[in-house]
């Protein structure tokens, strides 16, 4: 175990490494926003992750409603808490790249607004998590990731049912992104989803350790003789 995660942290420190200079040096620089747009390769890598850390949520909580899995529970408790720092990520670098681009730092744009809504879903999820002390937190918890996980489609889709100010999609969405751009994207997303994996394998077992420290100190308290 200890050395997959060595090689894992290696292979994402050397991928980071190289999207780096692919993002900041190779990549070419676009005509129009300049250097600004290098952003780019951070914030888009950062909004995909994020989905996918949030799909992975959502699965996990439906299965954990069905089977009560504890597996399940704590993978959709990872999966959320990565997720979320993604999904910050996200709301930090848009304002730093519209400013400069917009003239603006925010607006309530279809895709802003819907991206702000699932990160606060997803905190007050966290927060239920760490606060509550109820026997039912993982089921509330589950139901409330289910509703959080509708959120996701619908953020992705939206500047394709709405228009606004966010710029219009350039992979599949009839724009055009030059090809050196997008090989440097795909560069820094492999480059961050491994880096989501690291932390959240490190973090699962991170969980698991808690949770038999609770239990063995919940049997411990049950056997000591009452006084």
């Amino acid at each position: 175990m200890k050395r997959g995660i060595t090689v894992l942290a290696i292979v994402t420190g050397l991928l980071l490494s190289f999207s780096l200079y692919e993002a900041l040096v190779a990549a070419p620089t676009e005509r129009t926003m300049g250097d600004v747009q290098r952003i780019f390769y951070y914030h888009v890598p950062s909004a995909w992750t994020a989905f996918l850390l949030f799909l992975i949520n959502f699965v996990t909580s439906v299965v954990y409603l069905i089977r009560r899995d504890v597996k399940s529970d704590m993978v959709a408790l990872v999966s959320a808490e990565v997720g979320v720092v993604y999904c910050t990520v996200v709301l930090v670098t848009g304002p730093l790249w519209a400013r400069p681009v917009w003239g603006i730092w925010w607006t309530w744009d279809p895709r802003l607004t819907l991206t702000f809504a699932l990160w606060l879903i997803y905190v007050s999820y966290l927060l239920l998590r760490r606060f509550s002390t109820s026997s039912q937190t993982a089921l509330i918890a589950a139901v409330l990731a289910v509703f959080g996980g509708l959120d996701v489609p619908l953020d992705y889709l939206a500047i394709r049912f709405w228009r606004g100010q966010h710029p219009a999609p350039v992979i599949g969405g009839g724009g055009s992104l030059d090809p050196r751009m997008a090989h440097v994207l795909l560069i820094n997303w492999v480059a961050f989803l491994c880096l989501a994996w690291l932390i959240s394998w490190t973090r699962y077992q991170l969980e698991v350790a808690e949770r038999e420290i609770h239990e063995a100190q919940a049997l411990e308290s049950l056997m000591e003789p009452s006084r």
